[in-house]
């Protein structure tokens, strides 16, 4: 087996210390960890395989002889440093939205588009945590029945904004309850005890650039323009894990067993469909797992091709982390 120089840059963040703790966990095939971040989270050590590591602040020579570097520092850093290293030969997985829609970057769930790696050019774009989760279900349908129109409402939790919000709700919850002030600084209102139709800025359509990252990334993942889909993406006080109401309309139609069936035998997917014994998938059950949760199926009330999907994900493992570190496995093996 061959090993491999591998960084974490913006490994002080959420999604970042859940990248080390993965490596760790999958036994990723490992000569050195390099561990980046900005200055101000310089001199921070992260334990990995009982080691403490020391981050360091990333700098333009920073990726020099690094193989492969897991990126999660945000759009603009992402971009500058994404393209530093992938020109001194390091393969770059990157979380944020600075290269998922560039018509030379594969966007890649690996259990629905895995050959699309294949295809980098030095930098593979991990998706929107809200589109990981509703890909890997829609695929097996999409595969058996054909998918023609998508509806989506997400339902998602603060640490998809990163610690600072994490902190925020955990700081406003407790004002609320000793009856003291606050004011909202990592959202524009309250999100303890309530609910923001509103992530990322809104774009001129009047749908929010989170909305638009759904509609956007889907089709480029399943390689389909012509597949209709419309999204509405909300906040809620939930620390981790994100859920989706998904409506999908089919060229095919069957059974809501044979639709079970089919998700049951799906990568990476687990199904939790017994409403009358309340099961079904819900935030904190994702908080230790690495499937994506469906249950709620049902059969739209008066569009005979028309099925309802309850989806639950853990946002920072197969939502961001996971898929990144899929992703690098994937690689390694074409290495």
């Amino acid at each position: 087996m061959s090993y491999y120089k591998v960084a974490v840059l913006g490994a002080t963040g959420l999604v970042g210390r859940e990248m080390v703790k993965i490596l760790e966990e999958r036994d990723f095939p490992l000569k050195e960890l390099k561990l980046f971040a900005s200055e101000r989270s310089a001199g921070k050590k992260i334990t990995f395989k009982g080691q403490k590591i020391t981050v360091e602040a990333c700098s333009e020579g920073s990726f020099h002889n690094i193989d492969l570097a897991l990126f999660s520092a945000g759009t603009e850093a992402g971009r500058f440093y994404g393209e530093i290293a992938s020109r001194q030969g390091t393969i770059v997985i990157d979380n944020s939205n600075a290269f998922r829609m560039d018509k030379n970057v594969p966007l890649v769930v690996p259990e629905v588009n895995a050959d699309d790696i294949l295809n980098h050019q030095g930098i593979i774009a991990n998706p929107n945590c809200s589109t990981i989760q509703l890909v890997l279900v829609l695929k097996p349908i999409y595969d058996e029945l054909g998918v023609t129109r998508l509806i989506i409402s997400t339902y998602q939790s603060v640490s998809g904004t990163g610690k600072k919000a994490v902190q925020e709700l955990m700081d406003q919850t407790e004002s609320i309850m000793a009856a003291s002030g606050f004011k909202p600084e990592v959202y524009p209102h309250q999100i303890a005890f309530n609910v923001l139709p509103h992530i990322d800025i809104f774009e001129n359509n009047f749908y929010s650039r989170e909305e638009m990252k759904l509609v956007r990334e889907t089709k480029k993942i399943l390689h389909d323009e012509q597949i209709k889909i419309s999204a509405t993406a909300v906040r809620v006080p939930v620390i981790i894990g994100h859920s989706e109401s998904v409506y999908l309309e089919t060229r095919k139609i069957i059974s809501l067993p044979e639709l079970e069936n089919l998700l049951n035998k799906a990568a990476g997917v687990k199904v939790l469909n017994d409403p009358k014994n309340n099961i079904y998938p819900l935030p904190v059950m994702s908080k230790f797992k690495d499937e994506v949760l469906v249950g709620r199926l049902r059969k739209d009330l008066d569009v005979e091709n028309g099925y309802h999907l309850w989806v639950v994900g853990n946002n920072l493992r197969k939502g961001a982390a996971l898929n990144a570190v899929q992703i690098a496995e994937h690689v390694i093996r074409n290495f």
